[in-house]
């Protein structure tokens, strides 16, 4: 007796499997064309341009006021004079970038880096720079009040002139800063790194320098009468001179290490 035979069962898995690496090949190009086509967006206010290549660009007087420059790399590119208020350039890359005259307030720049990026005159005022990592940077006249640049590397950097009053220097990497003529009243940098920094004649009032490192530290002539947190084996370190002036309870050592030894 002839059976009559069965049709084949075509498992669940085996009718999925293809539709759902089409729906992903799709959704992976979907997505790869959105970046894309959000990289060639013209410069304008939040303009995303989130891991976009963005280097070697004209881009003076623009007006990025919050835009998302997340993971952007921005090395060469000239920003001089540009709006960038509450932009964001979280790890952003920076060398050779010009950011002169830059409006930067209220800028979210952590964990940003780059080499011999300039800010010289920019306003940076309330923007964070929390971790950020620049060698060799200008921030020359920059206005920086209020900026958070905690736990930040800043080795070799120029503030000549800036603004730093209440910013947030602690825990930094900031040997061989030079400050001359900068306004660092109230400033954070408490256990800091100001190795060889140069503070000769600021003015150090409400500064925190507690349990910061100042190897060969330029305090000549400067005012540390309002510092907190300073010891007498801080000074041990430094470098001052007869004019340097200390909190009351400190005095100079016998002799200031201004020369390796």
């Amino acid at each position: 007796m002839s059976r009559t035979p069965r049709p084949h069962r075509v498992t669940p898995i085996a009718v999925r499997a293809p539709g759902r690496a089409i729906a992903l090949a799709l959704l992976a190009l979907v997505s790869a064309t959105g970046a894309e086509a959000g990289c060639s967006d013209s410069a304008r206010p939040r303009v995303v341009w989130t891991d976009c290549s963005k280097d070697r660009l004209l881009l003076d007087q623009q007006d990025l006021t919050g835009a998302d420059l997340t993971k952007a790399r921005l090395s060469s590119t000239s920003l001089t004079g540009a709006r960038l208020t509450q932009a964001k350039l979280v790890e952003a890359e920076l060398s050779l970038t010009r950011l002169d005259k830059a409006d930067l307030a209220g800028a979210n720049l952590e964990r940003a880096a780059g080499m011999r990026p300039s800010f010289a005159g920019s306003n940076l005022s309330g923007a964070r720079l929390h971790a950020a990592q620049f060698s060799r940077a200008n921030f020359s006249k920059a206005q920086l009040s209020g900026a958070q640049l905690a736990k930040s590397e800043l080795i070799r950097s120029d503030f000549s002139g800036a603004d730093l009053t209440g910013a947030d220097l602690s825990k930094a990497e900031l040997s061989r800063l030079a400050f001359k003529g900068a306004t660092v009243t109230g400033v954070n940098f408490s256990y800091s790194n100001l190795a060889r920094a140069d503070l000769a004649a600021a003015v150090l009032k409400d500064v925190n320098l507690t349990g910061a490192y100042l190897y060969l530290t330029n305090l000549s002539d400067a005012d540390l009468s309002g510092a907190q947190g300073l010891t007498a084996e801080q000074l041990q370190l430094a470098c001052g001179s007869p004019g340097t002036k200390l909190p009351s309870g400190l005095q100079p050592p016998a002799k200031w290490r201004c020369n390796d030894d």
